[in-house]
């Protein structure tokens, strides 16, 4: 009775019109998704609250527009823009609230973060600081130094007691070499280590002590008078025979001490100390390449490239103590090779400057991976 007093018709849309506009409010739906788009007809009224400690939400009462609006026969043109208008309205207002959120939240998490700004400087023997250009640093949460123990420990060097149990020498010389805690037996004072009677107890000393003093090299020198068809045929004569050799081999080694110079040349082929060697290099190859991939895949926080006056900063780090490397790689300047694995604490809200230089570096030229 009153309503048409209070609100005057205005001109009714047709079927194809209608339907355009309320396709309209169903598309700004899909892309604004505002509540009051999703929850009632004509949203009027809004109200705002804070729903979790990183931004505000837009709490809207209303239902579904788009979804009823085809129920409304005569609903006028003036009413179907006006919801229109206020979708957009409250669709914006979404929006900068969503900003605003998020503009406090980000500042919100810079204010728990710190910053590192370094600089790095190697001085040359006798020439002025040259700073390190366009060089990678690398920011670890943990040591490079025990991170290449940690590779190690994954890659275990074999025990040098189990390294000689695998040797396919006599027993004799293995119990020597773990005696004598020795590998090499090409070493030139191998003629100070071996006595007497390990050249006789030792089948390996004594083949090369023999062999080092044959061919008449060395006047007076004993030659056995047993073969190894004795051996086989008269074992007892062999026996008998070697014994009279021995004992006249240990009489002229004692009495001429210098006939053992030259042994170790003829231990040469049988040299284990070539095979540890490579032993130990194969283990180190593997250590220099996990060392770097553990401590980028592990323990990298960031990592920064200084400019052309060595300097390079970080932001947005976590308060806690970190690490400035330089991993396996050496940072040159004139005849000095260096890397770094500075420890340093980042605070929250605060900036930690830290120089680089000769003082705080680590050993680079032959240390470890």
């Amino acid at each position: 009775m009153g309503s048409a007093a209070a609100t005057p018709a205005g001109p009714e849309l047709a079927s194809g019109p209608r339907d355009a506009l309320i396709s309209l409010c169903a598309l700004i739906a899909q892309v604004f998704p505002v509540p009051c788009l999703r929850g009632g007809a004509i949203c009027y009224d809004f109200e705002m609250r804070k729903t979790t400690p990183l931004g505000l939400h837009l709490i809207v009462k209303s239902a579904s527009f788009a979804a009823r609006a085809r129920s409304f026969g005569n609903v006028p043109l003036w009413r179907l823009l006006e919801g229109c208008l206020a979708a957009v309205f409250l669709s914006v207002a979404a929006l900068l609230l969503s900003a605003e959120a998020q503009t406090d939240s980000g500042a919100t998490a810079r204010a728990a973060t710190g910053a590192l700004e370094f600089s790095a400087r190697i001085t040359p023997t006798a020439a002025r600081p040259e700073p390190v250009r366009q060089f990678t640093f690398y920011i670890l949460t943990k040591s490079y130094m025990e991170i290449v123990k940690e590779a190690e420990e994954k890659d275990p060097v074999p025990s040098r007691e189990a390294f000689i149990d695998g040797l396919k020498f006599s027993a004799e010389l293995r119990a020597w070499m773990k005696a004598h805690d020795t590998f090499d037996l090409s070493a030139p004072d191998m003629d100070k280590r071996i006595s007497p009677d390990d050249v006789l107890g030792v089948p390996e000393f004594l083949l090369a002590y023999q062999r080092s003093n044959s061919g008449g090299v060395t006047s007076g020198f004993p030659k056995p008078k047993y073969t190894d068809l004795d051996r086989a045929k008269n074992p007892e004569k062999y026996k008998k025979l070697r014994e009279e050799y021995l004992a006249a081999l240990m009489k002229f080694l004692r009495n001429h001490p210098e006939s053992m110079t030259g042994i170790e040349l003829e231990m040469e082929e049988i040299n284990p100390q070539r095979k540890w060697d490579a032993l130990q290099n194969a283990r180190n190859r593997r250590v220099l390449h996990a060392a770097p991939e553990l401590a980028q895949l592990k323990f990298l926080a960031r990592k920064a490239d200084t400019d052309l006056e060595g300097r390079a900063s970080v932001s947005g780090l976590p308060s806690g103590d970190y690490w400035i490397s330089t991993l396996n790689l050496e940072a040159n300047a004139g005849d000095m090779h260096v890397r770094w694995d500075v420890p340093v604490r980042i605070e929250a809200g605060q900036t930690t400057r830290v120089e680089l230089t000769n003082l705080n570096t680590t050993e680079a030229s032959g240390a470890n991976p």
